[in-house]
């Protein structure tokens, strides 16, 4: 049954916010805003957008969480998948037996991953994906005889807020109020270009990376460095593309020195830039992959590990089980609905889509670069980042205060919202950034959409930055 018009009249809007307020602690919430303004209830969802409780209907730019890749409209076949499963089977975990939904899902992940990448670990999410990779990663080091624990990761990067993924996270201010955080946990340079001196080459540019990487590495001790960790395409940040040679870089590095290489991919895979697994794009070659969000398209709660044969086969050979494990990674009816959307993806050839429309959405969005605000758009597939100015008219960094009034709610968000669009912007590091990943079933008219109200948006906002 589907939230109709009707129905949607006759909801009681405020006594839904009175109840969130009174009981619902939303994630990554400041609490106190829905005393400013109302807390916004969203209720349906058609193609790429969404609509709340009072009808007002959105374009959601961001794919909720970077991870509604099919977008809203089929609802139907994935509750259908769920209930043909429910019927069958509806919980039974992958301890010490498994079930066919499983075995059918690790089967598919297999053959979609890059070559050599042939066995699934099932989680519940992304981040309790990186926390298993790097288990995997010391653990496998610990039966070659090797005393390593050690992950390196890069600044600003976000990999889940569990006590080992937060650990490797690169982002401050999301770290700090949890300190101290596991040991071993180490960063390097992300692979943002802005701001580095104009006359450096790329070749230069990724040499300067690929030092700084072995020199941390060095700093640390190999004989300890269990993995490196790294998004294909970086997100925290603002979208940052690795610079030609530098994957195969990383790979050279992890591969002298004994290193596992991880490419966290739970956002980037299942279509997002343009492949079905952007470590493939970028020609990354990982022992280790992580994924979550586009592998249900978040209609199913679930993630996954996918390693190579050498890692799997280690502990294999050993006649040893890998000392982690959870209740939910690989539930049936989360894997029947992970199944069903990947077909739909394939049905769509969503990959495909997303490289043929690449270039497009990329040339409307440089448009933008036009407008004083804007310093940099940059990014892959359907995933881009606006970066946008921390700097007056006369070059002089904003104050925070400055900040904060430019790229609030007030002069940002809400002007979004009342042309009808969902993004979110970041100060992660000081650097405003916009977030630009639209659902992957996204086309010409939904670009015109976007890039026409940012346009607007930020015209007015270079006027308030007295940048014109």
């Amino acid at each position: 049954m589907t939230t109709t018009e009707t129905e949607i009249q006759h909801l009681d809007t405020p006594a839904l916010r009175d109840s969130a307020g009174a009981h619902l602690w939303r994630h990554f919430s400041d609490m106190t805003t829905t005393e400013k303004q109302p807390l916004r209830v969203m209720v349906k969802g058609e193609g790429c957008y969404l609509i709340d409780s009072e009808g007002n209907r959105f374009l959601d730019a961001l794919s909720n969480l970077f991870c509604v890749n099919i977008g809203y409209s089929y609802g139907e076949e994935l509750g259908q998948a769920a209930l043909a499963q429910y019927r069958e089977l509806g919980y039974h975990s992958n301890w010490g037996s498994t079930h066919p939904k499983a075995i059918e899902l690790a089967h598919t992940l297999a053959d979609l991953a890059p070559e050599g990448l042939d066995h699934v670990f099932f989680t519940p999410s992304g981040g309790e994906s990186v926390e298993a990779a790097w288990k995997i990663a010391r653990e496998y080091h610990h039966l070659r005889g090797e005393k390593r624990w050690k992950a390196i990761g890069r600044s600003m990067a976000y990999h889940g807020t569990t006590m080992g993924a937060l650990s490797i996270n690169g982002i401050p201010e999301i770290r700090s109020m949890f300190e101290p955080l596991l040991p071993g946990a180490s960063h390097v340079r992300n692979t943002k270009r802005l701001g580095r001196p104009g006359k450096e080459t790329e070749e230069e540019f990724t040499q300067f990376l690929l030092d700084d990487l072995e020199q941390r590495i060095l700093a640390e001790d190999p004989a300890t460095v269990a993995m490196i960790i790294m998004e294909p395409v970086q997100n925290h940040g603002g979208m940052l593309v690795p610079p030609a040679g530098y994957s195969a870089g990383v790979r050279a590095l992890c591969d002298r020195y004994g290193i596992l290489l991880v490419a966290d991919e739970t956002i980037t895979a299942f279509g997002r830039c343009g492949a079905w697994f952007a470590s493939e794009r970028y020609e990354m070659k990982p022992d280790i992959i992580t994924t979550a969000k586009g592998l249900s398209s978040a209609h199913a709660v679930i993630g996954a590990v996918i390693t190579t044969d050498e890692v799997y086969s280690t502990f294999y050979v050993a006649g040893r089980k890998f000392t982690h494990g959870n209740t939910f990674g690989g539930h049936p009816v989360m894997a029947a609905v992970a199944l069903r959307n990947i077909e739909i993806m394939q049905e769509l050839d969503i990959p495909r889509h997303v490289a043929a429309k690449e270039d497009e959405l990329r040339s409307k969005l440089e448009s933008l670069r036009a407008l004083p605000i804007v310093e940099d758009v940059r990014g892959s597939g359907f995933f881009y980042a606006i970066e946008l100015t921390s700097t007056d008219a006369r070059g002089q960094r904003f104050s925070d205060t400055e900040l904060a009034r430019l790229y609030g709610d007030e002069l940002l968000s809400d002007r979004l919202v009342d042309r009808g669009i969902l993004l979110r912007l970041s100060l992660d590091g000081g650097d405003p950034v916009l977030c630009i990943a639209p659902p992957l079933i996204a086309d010409s008219p939904e670009f015109d959409e976007l890039v026409d109200g940012l346009r607007d948006v930020l015209s007015a906002l270079s006027l308030d930055a007295g940048l014109v």
